[in-house]
C-alpha cells in the first residue's frame, strides 16, 4: 500500500516536505494538496518521471502538463515571460491562475516538444517548499485519471490512482475545490479554462 502522510498545507512539517522532495528527486510521484485541487507532483526535468505521470493519468503522451513553482522567478527556468505575464503574476500569485507562455530556450527535448508551457505559483506553502527543494519547478497536474473529475481530497485522488504513485500527502479538503483558471498569452490572450479565478479579472489586468 502507498504511504499516506498527514500534512498542514499552510504550515507543513519539515519532515513531510523533505520526504516528498526526496521521493521526487528519485523520480517518484507524490500526490499532494494544492490550493485548487490535489495534484501529482514530479520532476519535470526527469523524462522517465514525466512519462510515468502520463501513464498513471492515462493522458496522451506529449500533451503539456502544468508546472508549479517555488517562487515566481523560478518561471524563468521554463518560460520566457512577457510584460503581461509579470502583471498577472504580481496581481494573482500565489493563487489559482495558470499562465501559459513561450518556452525558455535550452529546455530538454521532452519539455521543448510541448511548445507553450503553463506555470503557476500555488497558494500552498507545502507545495512551494517541496518545489524549492527540487530546484524550483514541479509537474503539478491534477491527481485524476484523464477525463475524470479533479479531486479535492486525498480520498478522491486515491480512489482514482490507487497504488500507482509513491506517496500521498493528506492535507484535508483543498481551499478552492476547483481547478485553476488558465490564460494563454500572446498577441490575442485568451482564457483557455475558467476555474477558481473569474476570467474577467484576468483580462482586466492584461488590458489595463
Amino acid at each position: 500500500m502507498t504511504d499516506v502522510v498527514e500534512v498542514d498545507c499552510r504550515c507543513p512539517r519539515r519532515e513531510a516536505v523533505e520526504l516528498a522532495a526526496n521521493v521526487i528527486k528519485r523520480g517518484g510521484l507524490v500526490v499532494a494538496p494544492t490550493d485548487t485541487v490535489y495534484g501529482i507532483l514530479a520532476d519535470p526535468f526527469n523524462p522517465e518521471a514525466v512519462s510515468r505521470v502520463y501513464r498513471v493519468k492515462g493522458r496522451n503522451p506529449g500533451k503539456p502538463l502544468p508546472l508549479l513553482l517555488g517562487e515566481s522567478h523560478h518561471a524563468l527556468r521554463v518560460v520566457t515571460p512577457s510584460d503581461a505575464f509579470w502583471r498577472l503574476a504580481e496581481r494573482f500569485w500565489p493563487g489559482p491562475l495558470t499562465i501559459v507562455e513561450e518556452p525558455a530556450t535550452g529546455l530538454p527535448s521532452h519539455l521543448a516538444s510541448w511548445g507553450r508551457i503553463g506555470v503557476r505559483l500555488p497558494d500552498c506553502p507545502l507545495v512551494r517548499e517541496i518545489a524549492r527543494l527540487v530546484g524550483g519547478v514541479l509537474v503539478g497536474t491534477s491527481a485524476n485519471k484523464s477525463g475524470r473529475e479533479s479531486p479535492s481530497t486525498v480520498y478522491d485522488a486515491g480512489a482514482q490512482l490507487g497504488n500507482n504513485v509513491d506517496l500521498y500527502l493528506d492535507g484535508g479538503p483543498t481551499l478552492y475545490k476547483r481547478s485553476s483558471t488558465v490564460v494563454v498569452l500572446g498577441e490575442q490572450p485568451v482564457v483557455l479554462r475558467e476555474g477558481a479565478l473569474p476570467s474577467e479579472e484576468v483580462l482586466r489586468v492584461i488590458y489595463r
